[in-house]
């Protein structure tokens, strides 16, 4: 086998490799023969099936697995020769084989990076303690009661008022014609919840129950389906009832409705999981703080091909929020190539944090356990009631999801392995200025400030550390 190395600049290498003519013969027919022992073919018995025919028969075949096995082989034989630690799947190029001649090909290659991380004893970061209130517990159990509410029917003659819950019929129309998903009989809403496109419930305020209505709006310019977004609707709705909410007393009873056995116990459950729920924030802004600082002390070369990949992605999702309407504001008045300029400076911070984190978690030898990864595949199991089962086979029985079940636990044992060696503050922070902070910062893994859909994400959580439903009692 010959070796021309015809690339090296950076992490980036090229080499053309030819492997002798002789050298796929002869293993050609060492797999022929192998063949031959064990073939079965009329007039012949097993192993004297003459070479000619075997040729005839399988020569094809045998030679197009040769080619493969030979290049997987020699082109793993250059880089372990070489030391280099390949940080992607190595590109193959056949440049030029006919049977019975050199087999030349090209391999491109990125190779992992040389890093050397930070003395982290010299760092000095902030755990951050939640400080939860007797009123912060309060305001969750006071929306607990309300999310469990009953509403009953109306019987006096009355309009209707914001708060109530109409039992209605509707249907929808745009350019005078019917639109899917634009009919519904018997649907329950809330007036004010916003629930439907703005200035649909307010037109349903004031009216009567066995009332016909025409209601008329327009949808957002960004709304999700684009044969709808701008356009000028026209429902035609009836109301068939109207329904108020009573009040729900918050006792005992309630809380054995939830299946707890007292008030106590359900205030003490609500209170753990708003700790808990909070502790999670403030462990995320630690976290973020400490890749800002990780960030900006390394500077190494990442990978060309990682960087790539790992844009693709990223742009891939920005596309999908964009034809949603679902982008920041500010992003919405950039330039696509300032974009992409941007987007692509938050993956190569990515890569470069990854590997950073994969390179100190094997240096600390950082394991992740059979039991923490049947606990992560059982949390994703329990998202989906009902098909247990064939969540947890779906996850075990593939390896490549298993392993994204691996990689944050992993990432999150390493960040534990760095926290332990800097220089860790305690400070208490009320929960109003985690939640600002985490709205409001920036991502450490991204580098940029979080888009609309994480500031959505961010805000349903902080709603169910207040509100927590009839989570708290599971």
């Amino acid at each position: 086998m010959q070796v021309v190395e015809t690339k090296n600049e950076g992490l980036s290498r090229e080499f053309t490799i030819t492997v002798a003519a002789d050298e796929l013969d002869q293993k050609v027919e060492t797999k022929l023969i192998e063949v031959g022992q064990t073939v079965k073919m009329p007039g012949f018995r097993p192993g004297k099936v003459p070479m000619k025919i075997l040729r005839q028969r399988f020569g094809q075949s045998v030679l197009g697995e040769i080619l493969e096995g030979t290049v997987s082989e020699s082109s793993q034989a250059v880089l372990t020769e070489r030391s280099l630690k390949p940080a992607m799947q190595p590109k193959i190029e056949i440049s030029s084989f006919d049977p019975g001649s050199d087999l030349v090909y090209t391999m491109a290659v990125d190779v992992m990076p040389e890093i050397e991380p930070v003395d982290f004893s010299t760092l000095s970061l902030t755990r951050y303690k939640p400080e939860i209130t007797d009123e912060e517990v309060n305001n969750a159990m006071d929306e607990l009661a309300r999310n469990n509410r009953a509403t009953q029917k109306i019987e006096k003659d009355r309009k209707t008022q914001s708060g109530d819950v109409v039992i209605m019929n509707f249907k929808g129309f745009v350019d005078g014609e019917a639109f899917e998903g634009g009919e519904a009989t018997d649907f329950r809403l809330e007036l004010g919840s916003g629930q439907f496109i703005p200035g649909f419930e307010d037109q349903l305020i004031g009216q009567k129950a066995g009332e016909d209505l025409t209601v008329n709006v327009s949808f957002p310019e960004e709304y999700g389906a684009a044969n709808l977004a701008g356009k000028a609707a026209v429902f035609e709705c009836k109301i068939n009832e109207i329904h108020e909410y009573t009040d729900r007393v918050l006792d005992d009873e309630f809380a054995k409705e939830l299946g707890l056995e007292s008030l106590d116990d359900l205030r003490g459950q609500m209170r753990s999981r708003i700790e808990g729920e909070y502790a999670e924030l403030a462990r995320a802004k630690t976290k973020r703080e400490l890749l800002d600082i990780l960030f900006e002390k390394h500077d190494f070369e990442v990978p060309e091909g990682m960087v790539t990949g790992e844009f693709d992605q990223i742009w891939t999702q920005f596309t999908k929020a964009k034809e949603e309407g679902n982008i920041d504001e500010e992003d919405k008045e950039k330039d696509e190539e300032v974009l992409k300029s941007e987007y692509r400076d938050i993956a190569k911070r990515r890569v470069l944090l990854g590997l950073l984190l994969s390179h100190v978690g094997d240096m600390a030898k950082v394991e992740v356990t059979q039991e923490e990864l049947q606990q992560a595949v059982f949390r994703q199991a329990q998202r989906y009631p009902g098909q247990e089962r064939e969540v947890f086979e779906y996850f075990t029985k593939s390896p490549e999801m298993m392993n994204s079940l691996r990689a944050p636990i992993f990432e999150e044992k390493t960040v534990d392995y760095i926290l332990e060696l800097a220089t860790v503050k305690d400070v208490s922070l009320p929960v109003d200025q985690l939640l600002e902070s985490d709205d409001d910062s920036t991502d450490g893994a991204e580098g940029k400030k979080a888009k609309k859909t994480a500031k959505k994400s961010s805000a349903k959580k902080a709603a169910s550390k207040k509100a927590a439903a009839k989570k708290s009692a599971d």
